[in-house]
């Protein structure tokens, strides 16, 4: 019984540590563009991709909260309810949404299934930057 009442207690504190993003990380439809079409050069003439999480308060238990782990790409949080143009345009219907770009241009999706997870871990999502990223080499 005491374990259950733990548990209970601790459940909030881990879906708020795994939610927290700090605002530096957060866009809307103001700045969305120009952050997907944002060129931070790390090499001569390659500039890292972008990936973008679509989020919802609701579904926030089941946000990617592995972002900081990712290499050799950018992150942002997008609140659908700030973006709903965004939202629109990319066809998002499921949160989280994961979407990674490389130049403004959407190379790869990953989206939440009717269980409203995400379907990928950090290793799949990681595998797709790293591919983006040889690709754009050539």
């Amino acid at each position: 019984m005491k374990q259950l009442i733990l548990i209970l207690i601790l459940i909030p504190f881990f879906s708020i540590a795994q939610s927290h993003v700090p605002e530096k990380y957060w866009i809307d439809d103001s700045n969305f563009e120009e952050k997907i079409n944002e060129r931070r050069a790390f090499g001569d003439d390659q500039s890292k991709p972008i990936i973008v999480e679509f989020w919802a308060q609701f579904n926030e238990t089941n946000c990617f909260g592995e972002w900081k782990e990712l290499e050799d790409v950018i992150y942002y949080r997008v609140d659908i309810a700030k973006a709903p143009n965004a939202k629109k345009k990319y066809k998002v219907r499921m949160v989280p949404t994961l979407i990674i770009f490389k130049e403004g241009i959407k190379e790869e999706m990953f989206k939440a299934g009717l269980d409203l997870m995400l379907p990928a871990n950090l290793n799949e999502i990681q595998e797709a930057v790293n591919e983006i990223n040889t690709a754009s080499r050539f």
